[in-house]
Order: C-alpha cells, then sequence, then structure tokens
C-alpha cells in the first residue's frame, strides 16, 4: 500500500534541507518546532525552483522547466496542487496565508538569469535582487506574522539583498565561467575593466590589481547593506530575530573571507569556514535582545 502522498512530500522536503548544512541547522536548531517542516517546504520550492535554473543543460531547456514549474505553482495556489513538493507547499499555503507575488518574483528572476547575463547599473542589479533575494525573506516575515509594518519589510530587503551581493562577489569566477558577470558594467568601467580582461584573469586563475580594488569597493557597500537591516533583528519575534542575525553574520562572513584573500576572487573561491559557521550559530542561540 502506498503512504500518504503529502507525508511522502513533506519527506522529500526536509531531505533537501538537511542536505545543506547551514540551512538545517537553521531549520533544526533556531526554529520554533511547529515551524519547521513548513519552513523545510519553502525551503524545497526555492532550492528545486534554482536547481532547474542553474542546472538545465540549456537556457532554453531551463527556461521550458521552469515554465511547468510556473503551471505547477498557479495549480497549487488554485487549489490543485501537482504531487512532490506542491503537495507540501500546498498544506502550508493556507494556515500562514501566503501570497503568490514572492514565489512568481523568484521564478521570474530565475527566468531572467537565462537570457540577461549583464547588468549596467547598480539600480539594474538590486532590481534583479528584488526579485531574486527579498521575496525570501517577505515569506519568512509572513510566516512569523511580522509582514505588517512597511518599515520591517524594507529592513528585511536590505538583508536579502546584501546575502545576495555578497554571493556575488565570492562566486564572480564561478559565474564568468557559465557567462554571467553580475558587477555592473558602469562599476567596471569606473575601475577601468574591460571584459578582455577578464578572460586573461579567468584563463590565469589570477585577479589584476583594479578588479580587486572593485571588488573591495563592492565588499564595503554591500556590508552596508547588513548594517542598515539589523534593527529589524530586535522588532520581530526572538526565534526570527536569531536567525536573521545568522544569515546576516553569515553574509557578513562571507565578505570577511574575501578580504581574507585578499580579493583574489578569480583565483580561488572564499568559503566560509565550518568554525566560523559554528561559531556564527553559538552566537545566535545565546543571543539576547
Amino acid at each position: 500500500m502506498k503512504g500518504d502522498p503529502v507525508r511522502q512530500a513533506e519527506r522529500e522536503c526536509r531531505r533537501l534541507a538537511r542536505s545543506h548544512y547551514e540551512n538545517f541547522l537553521v531549520a533544526s536548531v533556531l526554529l520554533p518546532h511547529r515551524l519547521r517542516q513548513p519552513f523545510y517546504n519553502i525551503y524545497a520550492f526555492c532550492r528545486t525552483a534554482d536547481d532547474l535554473a542553474d542546472e538545465s543543460a540549456t537556457p532554453e531547456a531551463a527556461l521550458r522547466a521552469l515554465s511547468e514549474f510556473q503551471a505547477s505553482l498557479d495549480a497549487t495556489f488554485q487549489g490543485h496542487p501537482a504531487d512532490g513538493i506542491f503537495l507540501a507547499l500546498a498544506k502550508t499555503i493556507p494556515p500562514f496565508r501566503l501570497d503568490q507575488t514572492p514565489f512568481d518574483d523568484l521564478l521570474d528572476a530565475f527566468r531572467q538569469d537565462q537570457h540577461q547575463t549583464r547588468y549596467e547599473t547598480v539600480d539594474e542589479l538590486n532590481n534583479y535582487c528584488r526579485r531574486s533575494a527579498n521575496p525570501v525573506g517577505r515569506i519568512v516575515l509572513r510566516m512569523a506574522e511580522a509582514d505588517d509594518n512597511e518599515t520591517d519589510l524594507a529592513l528585511s530587503d536590505q538583508i536579502c539583498t546584501g546575502l545576495q551581493l555578497a554571493n556575488f562577489w565570492q562566486d564572480v569566477a564561478r559565474d564568468y565561467a557559465i557567462g554571467r558577470i553580475y558587477i555592473p558594467q558602469s562599476e567596471l568601467r569606473s575601475f577601468g575593466i574591460s571584459e578582455s580582461q577578464f578572460d586573461s584573469m579567468a584563463s590565469n586563475r589570477s585577479t589584476d590589481k583594479a578588479l580587486k580594488r572593485l571588488i573591495q569597493h563592492q565588499c564595503n557597500q554591500t556590508e552596508a547593506f547588513f548594517h542598515r537591516g539589523m534593527p529589524l533583528c530586535d522588532r520581530v519575534p526572538h526565534w526570527l530575530g536569531r536567525s536573521l542575525r545568522l544569515f546576516a553574520g553569515g553574509g557578513l562572513a562571507t565578505l570577511d573571507a574575501i578580504r581574507a584573500i585578499d580579493f583574489d576572487v578569480m583565483r580561488k573561491r572564499p568559503k566560509v569556514s565550518k568554525t566560523t559557521q559554528a561559531r556564527l550559530v553559538l552566537r545566535s542561540l545565546i543571543a539576547r535582545r
């Protein structure tokens, strides 16, 4: 006899979440027990969509897969979920009165990645972050019933944008290898960097002085996002404040890891050590208002 398909879907969501070390720690240690499975369900949606966007064989294949994923999402919010993780998502939507817009924004950003590989200005990149990162924070605030204040939503956006940008500066070489440059073109020109120089740096696995200076500038700008958003930690339920401190601390630790390799991001991908990760979790566990 087959098991309950909803429970099977929830088990799959837990498996996806627990396969990522830091996310498992957050979900298992910092969240109230009643919220763990719902957060697994949301995470599984985001993880699966991200994998469709980045691991499909071609951009065309990714767009087809994301289109099918969008159709399943639409059906789920209409009360007719497809199999798999959408059954778990359908169980999560009603009790938290989740809105579809943030989910749509995420998928829209993933589709954009298939055809836009360059950004002209900082504002253009931040608009991408508004759809690729900020929706996750807004979903979390909704689940915590802490999204009725525009100030809190704006503070959440600051942290989420900071996390997305820190990831970009960490993965400059990796993104370039798949044809993407997230550093705004206007910033590259301002620091005197051409795309042909990227080719040379990628080939030689080295970062020239101009790009190092630019990455340093981007890290300093990104750090300000975290500091502007941190007051949110004291405005939300305590469990969420601890989680936010962990995520923001992880973003700041990523920037520190970039600094620790002297911004040589084309030679080596900077990583936050397991020791630092554990220290961040411990700090979040003992944090008090």
